[in-house]
């Protein structure tokens, strides 16, 4: 079992190239549709974490989910903004690919590149 993985989305062109940059450095990750399996609030907490950055940051603003769950509230806590993106997986941004030490949000794809040092 790979230690990366990736969450991705074969709709989407970033996360396709982000996906073939690892597998063209000998890297097969562990898929995550997140669309389809959607990942757990403590895996996102997890994310953010290792990411180093607030929910919002992780958040595809301009997805009409964003407002229709409204997440574009400024009071929601922390804790509601992470439980809108399990409710709302569309709004998470993609690709994020994670170690178990670290993370990266593949846009540009090779943001994710400095993960294989």
């Amino acid at each position: 079992m790979s230690e990366f993985n990736i969450l991705h989305n074969p709709r989407c062109s970033k996360s396709r190239q982000t996906l073939a940059l690892l597998q063209e450095n000998g890297i097969e990750p562990n898929i995550i549709e997140y669309l389809k399996d959607t990942p757990s609030k403590n895996k996102i907490k997890t994310i953010i974490k290792l990411l180093g950055v607030e929910p919002r940051d992780i958040m595809r603003k301009k997805e009409a989910e964003y407002k229709e769950a409204g997440l574009d509230d400024e009071s929601l806590t922390k804790e509601q903004q992470i439980a809108l993106m399990v409710e709302y997986p569309k709004v998470i941004e993609r690709p994020i690919v994670f170690t178990k030490d670290k993370a990266a949000v593949g846009r540009p794809p090779e943001n994710v590149l400095a993960l294989m040092k």
